[in-house]
């Protein structure tokens, strides 16, 4: 499997904040939190909790250590059990990241960061029909559902070649957030997937996705990096459809005469 930089498929992250009770999911990296404030002291002094410390660690990639402050906290705290699966899964310990990420859900089944999580594991599994019943899940249970989620589907459905799906989900993604596909952390309360084998189709349907959403220079970019992984039936791409809109750009009319070789 190839990696991306960019987009679907591989970890994606949202701040690391507590989950807030009842509150909505406004996207994947703009999250109501109730409980992202520590808590003070009677003197006004912020109180440094072992889920504190162990954000800490997750920002500072030292995860064995995060994992071990998140276990000083509650037991029976869904969200903890849900920072120790990613940190888990960031050190591709995956066995792991998938029993903390089913413990969550014990603990609180309408937890939908963590059914999706749960769905990347099953991803990275190739039992893209478990992930796409999980991420559905996720998305019922979100108030209010992240693009991360909708990007995750996209992605699973790519993997099974339903690429009229695929797009679908990725259009409501870019819909949710316009920079869903750009975004570039190492962790968070939500995993995004990022690794696709055919990079150079992804390319050219996350290119059409953008082309639609009116986002030129976008759609341009990625059908670029289209060009040079060796897009097959280039001599297709001038006349479809979702492309109309760009065929009256200079920069579309560039990059179809210089018609960049596989690098």
């Amino acid at each position: 499997m190839i990696r991306l930089a960019c987009c679907c498929l591989a970890l994606c992250a949202l701040p690391f904040g507590t989950r807030a009770q009842q509150s909505p999911l406004n996207s994947d990296h703009l999250r109501a939190s109730a409980g992202s404030v520590p808590p003070s002291d009677n003197s006004g002094h912020q109180v440094i909790t072992p889920e504190l410390r162990g954000d800490i660690y997750m920002a500072r990639k030292m995860y064995r250590e995060a994992i071990d402050m998140y276990r000083e906290g509650p037991d029976d705290s869904p969200l903890l059990a849900n920072k120790i699966g990613i940190a888990f899964h960031q050190l591709m310990q995956f066995d792991l990241a998938k029993k903390n990420y089913e413990r969550a859900v014990q603990l609180d089944p309408e937890f939908a960061e963590a059914i999706n999580n749960l769905g990347t594991i099953y991803y990275g599994q190739k039992s893209y029909r478990r992930a796409i019943n999980l991420y559905k899940r996720a998305l019922k249970r979100s108030p209010s559902p992240p693009a991360s989620i909708y990007a995750n589907l996209g992605a699973a459905y790519f993997a099974r070649r339903n690429y009229k799906q695929a797009t679908d989900y990725y259009q409501q993604a870019l819909q949710l957030d316009p920079n869903v596909f750009e975004n570039h952390s190492a962790y968070g309360t939500l995993m995004q997937e990022r690794t696709i084998a055919d990079i150079a189709t992804f390319h050219l349907y996350l290119a059409k996705v953008y082309a639609k959403s009116g986002a030129n220079d976008r759609a341009i970019m990625y059908l670029r990096k289209a060009f040079e992984e060796g897009v097959k039936d280039r001599d297709k791409i001038p006349d479809m459809p979702e492309f109309t809109s760009l065929k009256t750009e200079p920069a579309f009319k560039e990059l179809l005469a210089l018609n960049p070789k596989p690098l």
